[in-house]
């Protein structure tokens, strides 16, 4: 029960979080690029709190579920992902919409991979 009090408590920060961020405009009219933006910082951050939290400063296993299931899972979005995609393909913006999903895939692995290799840097 404990473990699911730090995952609720570090997801209800997350999604506060990715509201408060719902205000940002960025980008062209139609291209959702703050999500983008949530989804790459949250693939980056959940590789390097696991990464830096077990090699280089031990965290307590309740802190790493607050901060990468609660937090990170939270935070990013990948409903409000799918839900702009198919938004884009309904409005006939058919090239958007894949460049998109191209653009979040691999970006965000991208982003996972920079997390894990920071990580592992300051480990070194």
């Amino acid at each position: 029960m404990i473990n699911c009090l730090f995952v609720g408590c570090g997801g209800f920060l997350g999604s506060v979080l990715r509201y408060a961020c719902s205000f940002i405009k960025l980008g062209p009219e139609g291209f959702p690029l703050v999500t983008l933006g949530i989804n790459i910082v949250g693939s980056f951050a959940i590789l390097f709190f696991a990464g830096v939290f077990t090699r280089v400063v031990p965290l307590d296993d309740h802190l790493l579920l607050f901060l990468r299931v609660g937090l990170c899972g939270g935070f990013t979005t990948f409903s409000t992902f799918s839900a702009e995609t198919l938004g884009m393909f309904e409005r006939g913006d058919v090239v958007l919409a894949i460049g998109y999903a191209v653009a979040s895939c691999v970006l965000c692995v991208v982003a996972a991979l920079l997390g894990e290799a920071a990580a592992s840097a300051l480990s070194a």
